[in-house]
């Protein structure tokens, strides 16, 4: 999926990172076919030392310089940065793109369970590759180990999905994410 994501669509293909174990692996993926690929990340300025210690490691090992879209601002709830601000700052980031590839797997929430690897982003008038959709978490972790790869250490403090610090705990698949709240999407993949 990813060969295909290149050849149908770069040099106007993106790949989103959120610096989680996901994406550590897309980007060995995509950067081992297309060197010169895009790669960029939403910076709410809220994220964990973590985060920023693995972004820093995977622009090393890589040589890529990861762009950088902001949503930061002051901190008003998770309606706001998670949403309204985040998506904003997607919006930019697909700008000029035909295609962007995500780390959205089917198991990891009841939203996603339905992704295809290949989708129309109608709302934003792009493809959405998913090449990890059908990838379980122990697949993910065989990858990331086989490979040697940088991963967010978060992962192993029991965050198996990571985002900002306002909004992120541990807890099980996508639990930890704005937890009580019952809100298990950012709306970048709504």
């Amino acid at each position: 999926m990813v060969e295909r994501a290149v050849r149908d669509h770069h040099p106007k293909l993106v790949l989103a990172c959120s610096f989680q174990k996901e994406e550590s692996v897309l980007i060995d993926m995509l950067l081992g076919v297309e060197p010169e690929a895009r790669v960029f990340t939403i910076d709410t300025g809220a994220l964990f030392p973590e985060t920023y210690e693995t972004w820093k490691r995977i622009e090393d090992r890589y040589g890529v310089k990861v762009e950088i879209h902001d949503a930061g601002g002051p901190w008003t709830g998770p309606e706001h940065c998670c949403g309204e601000s985040k998506v904003v700052a997607l919006e930019r980031a697909l700008h000029g793109a035909s295609a962007w590839i995500t780390g959205v797997r089917r198991e990891q929430a009841a939203t996603r369970a339905g992704a295809a690897q290949v989708e129309r982003d109608e709302k934003r008038g792009v493809w959405k590759f998913n090449p990890l959709v059908d990838w379980t978490e122990q697949d993910v972790w065989g990858y990331v180990s086989e490979h040697d790869l940088p991963y967010n250490t978060l992962h192993d403090q029991g965050y198996p999905t990571i985002g900002c610090t306002h909004c992120t705990v541990p807890g099980a698949g996508r639990e930890g994410r704005w937890s009580g709240s019952g809100k298990t999407e950012c709306g970048l993949h709504a």
